[in-house]
């Protein structure tokens, strides 16, 4: 059932992707004159068609769930045969290079209109995220060096407004692709106001693979552990904890937050620790013995809270308009830059991922909840128009090339150049296509 709810997840993610890329296409070829053979969802051979309109275009679904594509009359087809002398103005190739430029282009522009549609949507509604607020952070961390104490709340990133630890992050992975200082405006829980530099030598070192929060020794604050569920026959209900306990003291030190309780508990596996907890009844002081599994580490077979602090970040419908354009011209640039670092080697090739990837995250955020697969289906929607971009031949990226050079040298490539492109292409796009379903195969593994 797992397998089968991934499965349904990323089909649900990636087809009304397709449809809405393959849609930019059709409408503005339409807009512009150009006679539409047919509409695939998937590439290969044909299994389901059925046309429609004046023009009787075909719209079916092909074998190979990969892609789509529209498939306009076109003199280069070596299957399209005689055209009638009342289609020619009709016909691709002989559009002026401008509407040629628009219509393929529409395609990753539909991507990047449905991403920007999606995050106001969310914005709008309103998304529930773990705050910027920080937890203790320890004293040989960068973080610290930089005057961070912990408890604070991030506020701003270099000068930009940060409302959730999702943002903060984000601007932090963008100073490390860019290898630039990062400045926290960070409010005090006394409501003081004060900065932390974390500089460029820091930040530039950063590997963006990793985890770069916990690198620089910054973690989501949490409140004091609270006991939610004491498990029968356990070491917890042995000491008296009890259901709502609130802990805070183990042998006589503060406890920060319910990590470092745990950690502490499975730090101390049969040794007795004195715990001091206020519940209903007032404050007591029991004397817990954790158990030990079967890892040498202690267990007391009680559920402890651990949930970070929540805020709704909401937005009124301009802003949030304005916030979607921005987060998915963000999210472009920040994925065109890793593609570089990859070219230039400083960035692992790890980071392409494929099919069984999606699918798996697809899966994972379907389970979360509708919000959180929304803004997963924005992501991936905006890598597609990416993705589409770029100047490989046989993307849309490789055909805007061509017809760029077009427009600067005043006449078309030459057919074999753009022939032996598109064969290279083919084999690059294998390529990577094998590069990632390996990496996939590695991360299953």
């Amino acid at each position: 059932m797992t397998l089968l709810y991934t499965v349904l997840a990323f089909v649900l993610a990636l087809g009304p992707l397709i449809v809405i890329h393959e849609l930019g296409h059709y409408l503005v070829a339409r807009a512009c004159g150009v006679k539409v053979l047919r509409f695939s969802i998937g590439m290969g051979r044909v299994v389901w068609s059925r046309r429609f309109g004046r023009d009787q275009t075909e719209w079916a679904l092909s074998l190979l769930p990969l892609g789509g594509y529209v498939k306009f009359l076109d003199s280069r087809d070596p299957n399209a045969g005689p055209i009638d002398d009342k289609e020619l103005a009709r016909e691709f190739t002989r559009q002026n290079v401008w509407k040629r430029i628009a219509i393929v282009a529409a395609g990753p522009l539909a991507n990047f209109l449905l991403a920007i549609g999606l995050m106001a949507a969310l914005f709008m509604h309103g998304v529930d995220e773990p705050s910027a607020r920080l937890r203790t952070v320890a004293e040989a961390s960068d973080a610290w060096r930089a005057g961070v104490r912990g408890g604070e709340t991030v506020v701003a990133v270099n000068g930009s407004a940060v409302r959730s630890w999702s943002e903060l992050r984000w601007q932090i992975m963008h100073a490390a692709v860019d290898k630039t200082d990062v400045t926290l405006a960070l409010r005090a829980e006394g409501g003081g106001a004060y900065s932390a530099v974390l500089p460029a030598s820091v930040i530039g070192q950063l590997d963006v693979d990793s985890d770069v929060m916990t690198t620089l020794g910054l973690d989501l604050w949490r409140p004091q552990p609270r006991i939610e569920k004491v498990i029968a026959d356990g070491a917890g209900q042995r000491a008296g904890l009890r259901d709502g306990d609130l802990v805070l003291r183990l042998d006589g030190q503060p406890v920060v937050d319910g990590i470092a309780f745990i950690e502490a508990v499975r730090a101390a596996p049969g040794r007795a620790l004195q715990v001091e907890v206020r519940r209903a009844g007032g404050p007591a002081t029991l004397i817990l013995t954790p158990d030990t599994d079967a890892n040498g580490r202690g267990v007391i077979k009680a559920m402890v809270a651990q949930a970070p602090e929540m805020v709704t970040v909401w937005s009124g419908p301009f802003e949030a308009v304005a916030r979607g354009f921005d987060r998915t011209w963000e999210t472009s640039v920040m994925t065109l830059k890793m593609i570089g670092k990859m070219i230039t080697g400083e960035a692992s090739w790890k980071n392409v991922t494929g099919p069984i990837t999606i699918a798996d995250y697809a899966g994972q955020t379907a389970r979360i909840g509708l919000v959180s697969y929304l803004q997963f289906i924005a992501f991936i929607s905006i890598s597609l128009g990416v993705m589409n971009l770029l100047p490989i031949p046989v993307l849309d990226g490789g055909h805007l090339l061509y017809y760029s050079l077009e427009v600067l040298t005043g006449r078309p490539v030459s057919v074999r150049v753009v022939e032996f492109a598109q064969r290279a292409g083919v084999g690059l796009l294998f390529m990577l296509m094998a590069l990632a379903v390996f990496n996939d195969l590695g991360r299953l593994l």
